[in-house]
């Protein structure tokens, strides 16, 4: 028992330390390997930066990061990963003790420009000698005293107008009392009001017709005196009082202008559209040809040769009507907007003066090829538990794109996708076809929202907006188990506000039925909750979601993606006497959250999942599930890893593993998902122009029921089991990058594995294979084979 107890301690230990070493990103197995070094001289081999001062933890990052990048060139130490526990330094620097001055300077001018104007320095040298290697590690501690503070601002601007813009933007400005000084943030504030101003008609007004200037003398100095001690005392105070709490006052001003058009406010005149420009064209001398056909409209022109297009999508993707002052922001919002419709490859603009005061804006559009067709092939391969077989899955996905129907940039989209799986090895299950899939699709996308009403202002100032109408229909046999057919149609929007993707639609009808054969039939014996997922019904539901991708501000390597979606179904349509038995009544929710953050030449990433449904119905056999189209499921290449596809959970449930004799059908399916996954990813090496790179994983997560099942209460959620049911599996991969797409085989093993009725799911010794009680041999790991990233 002691013994056991021993070992049980000495895994989790061993499990602890390799997961610790997995999420520090191997920084503690990094080693550092130094080729073709100076013989018989100290050369450069470490340099660090250590800051001192009162500085917050995201400042004292932010200042080590740039001021590594200060050291002069001759003491920098440029270091190439290999294999992400390796670094390897190449043709190192000789070591010269000026070169210390120089990077002090560099950094010194730095720290001034950041606000940092009285830093102390202090270096250190030490040299030591490692068999015939001389090599000199240099440590800089730098004190950055206390930052500059803004005391007070003042706008003073030459123009009435000018001055009355700057009043009214006040409260915007970057530059408040108390906020650290630095010639980023005077950069900024100054770029935010020449915004400001060629938002507002200000068209020639530039960046170098504004300045600030910064006034640190102290008042006190100006004071007349002709007692020397007393000068002395006033400047020895003055110098203590800008050490101990320094401040500048700041006063922006405008240049004085010659050109007065520089001072003038234009409006927009008539706006011309080339929709049918070619790449090669000199867009200045478009508008002066008078060799173009014209359709003229009420404030617009669209100058073309062939007639490729007609006037619609431009008139709705610009945001500079006719009168208006010049906005610069709605000036790039309409390229951008334009350029992103689909139907041109390339979109230009110039601005031409006219009567002084007046700006005709000319739109260059090139178009883009009008028809594409696209072929393309996927595959997965997962290594299940003994008995049940290996899945090797292969799809062929054909496509075919029109960019230009009916002349008004609306997109057709029509695809056709098969797919098989197979078995592979499977003794007890000799069928080699265990699923096929076709699948035929067809979805117009309008470069305009088509709404039941007309005058809502607010659907002009909407960037990107589209409406979608598909229409889908499936076909899929799981050879002894279920036929699925099913009829998609949906009717949806699509905007652009900022950062943030919307997208919803009002209608989606689905009709599925579902046939039933002898595999499932048996099935339902023994699991009776699979025959509440796999009824026939229909789904009319609204669905909304949101995507966004954004930046961090103060840390241009970190990158987020966030995706929240929400379905209802049945909530109104469901009250309808005589179809509440054919109508499924849910609600379903999920949100996605991922952060890849970039370190030198590796990339750590996450990922975060979290779905919920739940099904509402009370009259028809539809109200214990959502049904099995709308369930989540877990395992396979990209969720995870260390379980077959569908194979995970429900919970810490082993019902479905009671039959170890025929059942190859171990799909499972749930009405809640949780899922957390970390992956560090580095490169090996490049060989004829193809990247291979492997990674560390590990993989978090499960599904379960929300609602009791009595035969199986183990599949329900509950926070009290919610550690023990939960799946964890590590691992580590080849990816082979061939730039158009990338192949990736991921090897995972299951440390804790809710199924495993000993030790609360955690392994207690490394084995390939174990015996359930029940008789089962199941794998403890997986070979998953996938296309791309698995987030």
């Amino acid at each position: 028992m002691l013994l056991t107890r021993r070992k049980f301690l000495l895994h989790h230990f061993l499990l602890t330390g390799l997961l610790v070493g997995l999420f520090s990103s191997c920084s503690l197995l990094q080693k550092t390997v130094v080729k073709d070094y100076p013989q018989n001289k100290a050369f450069v081999y470490d340099n660090k930066i250590t800051l001192n001062g009162e500085l917050s933890k995201d400042e004292k990052n932010r200042l080590l990061t740039s001021l590594n990048n200060y050291w002069d060139d001759s003491l920098k130490v440029r270091k190439l990963q290999k294999f992400g526990i390796r670094y390897i330094i190449k043709n190192p620097a000789v070591f010269d003790s000026a070169n210390i001055y120089r990077s002090i300077n560099f950094m010194n001018a730095y720290l001034n420009s950041e606000g940092y104007y009285h830093a102390s320095f202090k270096d250190s040298v030490k040299i030591d000698t490692v068999a015939d290697k001389i090599q000199a590690s240099i440590a800089m501690t730098i004190d950055v005293g206390k930052n500059i503070t803004i005391d007070s601002v003042s706008f003073t601007m030459g123009d009435s107008t000018l001055q009355q813009l700057t009043r009214e933007t006040m409260t915007a400005t970057l530059l408040k009392k108390g906020a650290p000084y630095n010639k980023q943030r005077i950069s900024a504030e100054l770029d935010r009001l020449v915004g400001y101003y060629r938002n507002n008609g200000y068209y020639k007004f530039t960046r170098e017709d504004i300045y600030t200037l910064v006034d640190t003398t102290d008042a006190k100095l100006l004071k007349l005196t002709l007692d020397p001690f007393v000068q002395a005392r006033l400047i020895a105070d003055a110098e203590k009082a800008r050490r101990e709490n320094p401040t500048w006052n700041i006063q922006v001003l405008n240049r004085k202008i010659e050109d007065s058009s520089k001072l003038k406010q234009y409006h927009i005149g008539r706006i011309y559209y080339y929709p049918e420009t070619k790449i090669t064209d000199i867009i200045d001398d478009l508008p002066e040809q008078g060799r173009f056909k014209e359709d003229v409209y009420k404030d617009f022109t669209m100058r073309y040769k062939e007639g490729k297009f007609k006037y619609p999508p431009l008139r709705d993707h610009s945001f500079m009507p006719y009168g208006s002052l010049y906005n610069e922001t709605n000036y790039f919002k309409s390229i951008n907007s334009l350029g992103r419709i689909g139907a041109w490859q390339q979109v230009d603009a110039k601005p031409i003066i006219r009567n002084n005061d007046t700006l005709d804006i000319h739109f260059f559009l090139v178009p883009n090829i009008k028809q594409n067709y696209s072929i393309e092939l996927e595959a997965s391969l997962n290594t299940a538990d003994i008995g049940i077989g290996n899945l090797w899955g292969l799809s062929t996905n054909l496509g075919y794109n029109n960019k230009n129907v009916w002349k008004r940039a609306i997109q057709s989209v029509a695809s056709l996708r098969t797919g098989i799986e197979l078995n592979l090895f499977n003794s007890s299950s000799p069928e080699l076809l265990q699923t096929f899939l076709v699948s035929l699709g067809h979805t117009y996308v309008f470069p305009k929202l088509i709404v039941p009403f007309k005058g809502w202002k607010a659907l002009d100032k909407i960037e990107d907006k589209k409406t979608l109408f598909g229409v889908s229909g499936t076909y899929v046999d799981r050879r002894g188990y279920y036929l699925q057919k099913s009829l998609v149609t949906n009717w949806g929007y699509e905007w652009k506000k900022g950062k943030n993707l919307w997208i919803y639609k009002p209608f989606n009808l689905e009709l599925y039925k579902i046939d039933t054969l002898d595999g499932l039939r048996e099935l339902f014996i023994t699991n009776p909750f699979l025959r509440s997922s796999f009824n026939s019904g229909n789904v009319i539901s609204q669905t909304l979601s949101l995507v966004k991708n954004f930046n961090n501000a103060h840390n241009p390597d970190k990158s987020h993606y966030l995706h929240i979606g929400i379905e209802e179904s049945g909530a109104l349509v469901g009250l309808i006497n005589g179809v509440q038995n054919n109508i499924y009544r849910f609600i379903k929710t999920e949100a996605e959250y991922r952060q890849v953050v970039k370190i030198k030449r590796s990339v750590l990433a996450y990922r975060a999942l979290l779905g919920l449904g739940y099904n509402y119905g009370k009259d028809s056999v539809q109200d214990l599930t959502l049904p099995v189209f709308k369930q989540f499921s877990a395992g396979g290449p990209y969720s995870m890893r260390a379980w077959p596809l569908r194979q995970l959970g429900l919970g810490s449930s082993t019902l479905t593993d009671s039959d170890t004799s025929s059942n190859s059908y171990r799909d499972r399916f749930g009405d809640m998902r949780f899922e957390a996954n970390v992956e560090y990813r580095f490169p090996l090496a490049t060989i004829a122009g193809v990247k291979l790179a492997t990674a560390l994983f590990a993989d978090m997560g499960n599904i379960w029921s929300l609602k009791p099942i009595p035969l199986d209460p183990s599949a329900q959620f509950s926070f009290s089991n919610f550690t023990r049911d939960l799946a964890i599996g590590i691992g580590t991969g080849i990816r082979v990058d061939f730039s158009y797409f990338l192949i990736r085989l991921d090897w995972a093993y299951r440390v804790k594995d809710p199924a495993r009725q000993y030790n609360n799911g955690w392994m207690t010794e490394f084995q390939w294979f174990e015996n359930r009680p029940n008789g089962l041999k199941v794998n403890n790991y997986a070979l998953q084979l996938g296309i791309g990233l698995p987030f």
